[in-house]
């Protein structure tokens, strides 16, 4: 068989000259950095005058593109206005109320220890009853003391013979002596005895009413009304009149105090009103204030005010006939200092602060607001009084007034036409409307 060469490999392919790279000059360099800069600057400002621009102008109202230089903050020229809240200024009664948080004390807290040392024979009180002053508590074994009375008892009777006895013979020795059958010395003697017998009768008396006392004493009464708290003891305990916590702990509730702190500043005519002979009224509220657990009168001060503080002490006497007041609560006391008639009020959220001191806006026929300083008087919870600046019937912004300038533009919810939004609000509310009923549903 012939052999066979096998054919060649072909040639490998023939790769053509790459033509070589021109270097880019400095110059192309420079204008290709400056139009790239050039381009992002004109990428921001057109971002920041999107967000920037009023909502109408965003909306395509009349007045965007070019020709929005009409458009600017809320209450600038050109403007649409912005929807506030107003309130008109009245006459009213200010009440000046003083509130600060309270303790409710007890009027009385006793503990009732026993005066006697013996066995606890009974416990007649109920754990949380309420108990009259006098009432029975518990009793301790009498026999002792029974005993002991009658000891005493018949140490005077014998002490009371024996002096009678002496007196008798001091009489017959006066006699004797005025017969001047007896010595002066035998009568001086006789009345001697007499005198200190006296004094053995006293002493006599003095221990039979201690037994007596004592005897006494083995019935335990309450010494205040109130209510009685959990049983430290019970019955067959032997009881000293140093037990611990005692037999009983009665806390009277009815009536009950209330001690809260008041401002230093408002001592002196706190004083001035109690001088007087006025009752200045205190409602006690719940924590948090809103229910009026009971009503009572102030009582008094404290005698010093409290230098880490600056606010003094006061008390308030509370009835409590309905038991709203439980010691140791934490009340919110409000003291009724005095009433002013006659003011002319506004809310609290119309009175505004700045830098030339207090202002509100005040609404023009022209419905422009205008900035008025004024001067205010006395706050309550939800009015204030203003002394000066303000007449009655003048409307005042008490909403939305953050976004104001003096000359400005404002609609109330009343002028603002039917469907008509301004703001955020408005631009969510017409969102929702392109948007259908799904986009406006709550995420």
């Amino acid at each position: 068989m012939e052999h066979t060469e096998p054919p060649p490999p072909p040639p490998p392919p023939v790769t053509p000259a790459r033509a070589p790279r021109r270097p880019v000059s400095r110059r192309s360099r420079w204008i290709g950095s400056i139009v790239a800069v050039l381009a992002l600057a004109a990428l921001g400002w057109w971002a920041w005058h999107l967000t920037h621009q009023p909502p109408d102008r965003a909306a395509g109202a009349p007045g965007g593109g070019a020709g929005g230089a009409r458009g600017g903050p809320a209450g600038g020229r050109g403007a649409p206005p912005s929807t506030v809240g107003v309130a008109v200024a009245r006459r009213a009664d200010i009440p000046v109320v003083i509130e600060a948080l309270g303790t409710v004390v007890p009027a009385a807290n006793v503990t009732v220890q026993p005066q006697v040392s013996g066995v606890l024979t009974q416990v007649l009180f109920r754990e949380g009853q309420m108990v009259r002053k006098g009432e029975l508590l518990a009793t301790i074994a009498p026999e002792p003391f029974q005993m002991a009375l009658t000891q005493a008892t018949g140490a005077r009777l014998r002490d009371e013979a024996q002096l009678e006895a002496a007196r008798v013979t001091l009489r017959r020795y006066t006699t004797l002596l005025g017969q001047d059958s007896i010595a002066r010395q035998d009568v001086d003697t006789q009345a001697a005895l007499v005198k200190q017998l006296e004094g053995t009768v006293t002493i006599d008396r003095a221990n039979e009413g201690t037994a007596r006392l004592n005897l006494g004493y083995t019935r335990i009464v309450a010494p205040v009304a109130g209510r009685v708290g959990l049983r430290p003891v019970d019955a067959g305990n032997y009881v000293t009149t140093g037990t611990t916590g005692g037999v009983a702990l009665i806390t009277q509730v009815a009536p009950i105090d209330v001690e809260f702190a008041l401002p230093q500043d408002r001592v002196p005519e706190i004083q001035a009103r109690v001088a007087a002979g006025v009752k200045l009224p205190v409602a006690a509220w719940d924590r948090a204030r809103t229910h009026a657990l009971d009503t009572g009168a102030f009582s008094t001060l404290d005698n010093q005010i409290d230098t880490t503080t600056g606010t003094v002490k006061a008390k308030a006497r509370f009835a409590n006939a309905d038991g709203t007041l439980f010691p140791n609560q934490f009340v919110n006391a409000r003291l009724l200092l005095r009433t002013i008639t006659g003011a002319t009020v506004v809310p609290v959220t119309a009175l505004r602060h700045g830098p030339n001191g207090d202002f509100v806006y005040v609404v023009g026929e022209d419905k422009t607001v205008a900035l008025r300083n004024v001067t205010r008087g006395e706050a309550g919870v939800d009015n204030v009084a203003i002394a000066t600046g303000l007449a009655l019937g003048e409307q005042v912004v008490t909403e939305g007034g953050d976004r104001l300038k003096d000359g400005a533009r404002v609609q109330t919810s009343v002028d603002r036409p039917a469907g008509a939004a301004s703001g955020a609000f408005g631009r969510r509310h017409r969102a929702s409307d392109a948007d259908g009923p799904a986009a406006s549903a709550p995420r």
